[in-house]
């Protein structure tokens, strides 16, 4: 009886297979059957050479490359000469839009960046990043100055010099340059047709000394070079700006037409929402009269990232003097810097200045970079005293001196906390910290009982960490 079942379990094996061969056949056809922009948009996920290779699966798959909208290209591990030949192939053979070209390498492609520029003006993409690292910079073809749809241009290791004749980017939002050269004119021209720019960083360059910046809609300011700057920008809520060449640290005091500069930038800053800014730049603040009165009310203030040597009394002045006017401050981020000029000094005891300063609505502190110097301890304790709302502070340790010593310190500025006496809590594990290992992180946690708390956790290297 069981012999006579055995075909009919054949049967029933074969059918099974056959439909799982069909399913099979139908869903490879389904994929095969969608259109030439879904199939681009699928490829475009994956690197460019295998979205090459996909083009041996099937004659339908063959030319399903040449629709990707985003050109990802990285050379890696590829020689030289075969990574030209395939960005080559890519863009002579590619058949649809280019929503975004993405190309980033690490060898010299001076030879055929001109070339490559050209085929891709072509495809009128709407981004384009360019980060060639290897070699003196590459000059941009006034072609691609013609693509008139670009929205977001990202160029890096490049010289800028704009065509006799600009258009402009009437579309583009975002523009980023990293080290590169230029000139004045040509940024400014470059920066004023872009009408609808929001996002300008401008990082580490040369050629330009004064910049300036009209932009209408303008949310987001990053600069980071020796320049001056002339700002435009009514909407901005975001600026950076390190390293002025007017601030170096030998700079002579500012003079008469320096000071007119400072106020006129600071108050082209007034309705900003975040500001970063260097010691460079309080030392600046500090040299005139200015100091004790800024030019600006910053209302709208919300977030300051500064860098400050606290062994400059001006530099600690100059920053009173920043947050004296930023009266909704809720997060201020800290890095100390030291100077060599001021670091065999004597330490600027910042406890003994009786300058006042109120961070009523300041709920968010860190300190990053910390060494436990006294000026460092000093300011940490003026900044609980001013701040009656603080919830955190975050103080990140970096410095050599004995740990246990500076926690000490740290420890005895309970007093400066108002209302009832404050606890200290700690892991039983802190006491187990080494000198070769000591905690990577103190962290205070500042409850609105303003309880000051620190825990200590072993790491697996065997120093420790400090968590909530």
């Amino acid at each position: 009886m069981l012999g006579q079942l055995n075909p009919d379990s054949e049967a029933m094996s074969t059918c099974k297979k056959a439909r799982v061969e069909s399913t099979s056949v139908v869903s490879s056809d389904r994929l095969s059957s969608l259109p030439p922009e879904i199939k681009g948009d699928i490829l475009s996920r994956l690197n460019v050479e295998e979205a090459v290779r996909t083009s041996t699966l099937s004659s339908t798959w063959r030319d399903a490359w040449t629709n990707m909208p985003k050109i990802f290209l990285r050379d890696g591990n590829f020689a030289r000469t075969k990574f030209v030949t395939l960005v080559d192939m890519v863009l002579s053979l590619h058949k649809g839009t280019v929503e975004k070209f993405d190309i980033s390498g690490s060898k010299p492609y001076h030879d055929e960046f001109g070339r490559w520029m050209l085929m891709l003006s072509r495809r009128s993409p709407r981004s384009i990043i360019i980060e060639l690292k290897s070699g003196p910079g590459y000059r941009i073809p006034s072609c691609l100055f013609s693509i008139g749809d670009l929205e977001n241009l990202h160029l890096q290791n490049c010289i800028i010099s704009l065509p006799r004749v600009f258009q402009g980017f009437k579309r583009l939002t975002r523009l980023r340059l990293h080290n590169f050269s230029s000139t004045d004119m040509d940024i400014q021209n470059l920066v004023s047709f872009c009408p609808a720019l929001r996002s300008l960083r401008l990082t580490y360059f040369e050629g330009i000394n004064h910049l300036t910046v009209q932009a209408p809609k303008l949310k987001l300011l990053y600069v980071i070079g020796d320049v001056e700057i002339n700002l435009d920008a009514p909407n901005l809520e975001v600026a950076l700006l390190m390293h002025h060449k007017a601030i170096a640290p030998h700079s002579d005091p500012i003079a008469l037409h320096k000071e007119s500069y400072v106020k006129q930038l600071l108050g082209s800053l007034s309705d900003i929402k975040s500001f970063a800014i260097s010691g460079f730049l309080l030392r600046y603040l500090s040299k005139g009269c200015i100091l004790t009165k800024l030019p600006a009310l910053f209302s709208r203030l919300e977030n300051i990232y500064l860098a400050i040597c606290f062994l400059d009394q001006r530099q600690f002045l100059a920053a009173c003097s920043l947050f004296q006017n930023a009266p909704n401050l809720k997060r201020l981020d800290v890095v100390p810097s030291h100077s060599s000029n001021t670091w065999d000094q004597d330490q600027a005891r910042i406890k003994e200045f009786t300058v006042q300063v109120q961070l009523d609505h300041l709920v968010t502190a860190s300190v990053q970079g910390f060494r436990g110097l006294d000026c460092e301890v000093d300011f940490v304790a003026k900044l609980l005293s001013w701040a009656p709302a603080l919830e955190e502070l975050k103080i990140e340790w970096k410095g050599k001196t004995e740990c246990s010593m500076v926690l000490a310190k740290l420890l005895a500025l309970r007093g400066c906390l108002p209302g009832p006496r404050s606890l200290l809590h700690f892991d039983k594990n802190a006491s187990l910290q080494s000198r070769e290992h000591p905690p990577s992180l103190c962290r205070f946690n500042l409850q609105p009982s303003r309880i000051i708390s620190a825990f200590f956790m072993p790491r697996l290297d065997g120093g420790y960490i400090c968590v909530h």
